[in-house]
């Protein structure tokens, strides 16, 4: 097997970047899906946290996010003021604001989820033998522990 200069192997070098591609091209096909022409990619993102994790401050979206408050505090204004989210005041400490999706927000993040899983799963359909969607299954396990600590 070939080695880089840093002692990684060229195969490691082609499958990092092959897959940082892969993944690129499909979260921008997915994105194209979804019903988000008027949301920005952040909207979008936050508006899946919050339906996902429920009630939560915006620092606290903004810490899962790995973004500045004052970057979430503009997203989260821009998804109040579409209606897709509504601020409450936390019960456990009255100076904090607990952010939650109206039924709009709701509708619209489950409505972009269900088309994603939709597309994605009649693509496999269509494009894919059997044999090859068991190939993915078995290499989406392998890279499933990339994401483990």
């Amino acid at each position: 097997m070939e080695d880089t200069t840093d002692g990684i192997s060229a195969s490691a070098v082609r499958a990092a970047r092959d897959l940082r591609v892969a993944f690129s091209r499909l979260r921008r096909r997915l994105r194209e899906v979804a019903d988000t022409t008027d949301l920005t990619p952040s909207q979008v993102s936050a508006l899946a946290l919050i339906e996902k994790g429920g009630a939560a401050s915006a620092s606290a979206l903004a810490a899962t996010e790995g973004v500045r408050p004052q970057s979430m505090a503009a997203t989260l204004a821009a998804l109040d003021q579409q209606g897709l989210i509504q601020r409450s005041q936390d019960p456990r400490d009255g100076r904090r604001q607990l952010v939650t999706l109206t039924e709009a927000g709701r509708e619209r993040a489950e409505g972009n989820r269900q088309a994603r899983a939709e597309w994605l799963t009649q693509a496999f359909q269509d494009g894919y033998t059997e044999e090859e969607r068991t190939t993915i299954a078995e290499a989406m396990a392998l890279l499933a522990r990339l994401g483990e600590p």
